[in-house]
């Protein structure tokens, strides 16, 4: 079976569960849709999975000129369903490709448009990834890149000109704003984010596509938050490339379901 999408140039980046791990106490909930957040169009998806779970079909689709005129937000990413129930989906930039951070909200029943998450305070410059910790009331939000400089691919010039983001940021999940912001250091490009599965853990990692840094970050006193480097990727000196040097470009992070283990995508090294 395939589904091919009713559209082109959408760049299906990210996809999650109508439902998550964090609805655990409610035993009707239920992973029977698929949540497609398009990177460039910022059109959204909804796939029905458990209908025909072998024939999945196209159930809702949110066009990107809704999003842009109700939320002002516009190259959505992540999506990961909420403690309540509804969707919660990162955003890169306004509709216009600059730098934007935030979330948008979708209904988690009826999959409609609600809005923006967060409450009126200051907004990340740039958005990527997030995860959150219900028990620990936090939201942790990476930084990504301005999408209409840095979507064309990945140009050295860009470097040093605020194109690739530097910041890891603690948000209050229950008030919906920004507390901590820790700057991981110029042209980092923090993307990966996670938390431990244990559902009282207050410790996760962020993994920095261009520094080849993973951070570690883990609460403290009086419910303020801390960052400190746990592993280095070396960038490799390479020739015929466009720079001298190769960095790791670690898109990607998990930790194995027992907390034991962390792994990496280092994308440009090719392991």
């Amino acid at each position: 079976h395939r589904l091919p999408m009713p559209n082109l140039k959408d760049e299906l980046h990210s996809s999650g569960w109508s439902a998550g791990c964090t609805c655990f106490d409610n035993i009707t909930t239920k992973r029977n849709k698929l949540i497609l957040p398009c990177l460039i169009s910022s059109r959204i998806y909804v796939v029905d999975v458990g209908s025909q779970c072998r024939a999945p079909r196209l159930c809702k689709m949110i066009e990107p000129v809704d999003v842009f005129w109700k939320c002002n937000k516009g190259y959505l990413n992540v999506p990961r369903s909420l403690p309540n129930g509804d969707i919660l989906i990162a955003n890169v930039g306004d509709p216009s490709g600059n730098g934007k951070g935030g979330f948008i909200v979708l209904d988690g029943e009826t999959f409609e448009l609600k809005g923006n998450w967060e409450n009126e305070c200051e907004t990340p410059l740039t958005g990527y990834d997030f995860w959150y910790q219900p028990r620990h009331n936090v939201l942790i939000s990476s930084a990504g890149f301005v999408l209409k400089c840095a979507g064309y691919g990945f140009n050295p010039d860009d470097l040093k000109k605020g194109v690739f983001g530097r910041r890891l940021n603690v948000w209050n999940l229950s008030c919906r704003t920004l507390t901590q912001c820790f700057d991981l250091g110029e042209d980092s490009l923090p993307l990966s984010v996670k938390f431990l599965h244990n559902p009282d853990a207050a410790e996760g990692y962020v993994s920095c596509a261009l520094s080849g840094i993973v951070y570690r970050f883990y609460k403290c006193e009086a419910n303020n938050w801390a960052v400190e480097e746990v592993i280095r990727i070396p960038a490799k000196d390479v020739t015929g490339w466009i720079m001298p040097k190769m960095p790791a470009f670690t898109v990607d992070l998990i930790i194995s379901t027992d907390d034991r283990y962390l792994y990496l995508s280092n994308w440009l090294h090719g392991d």
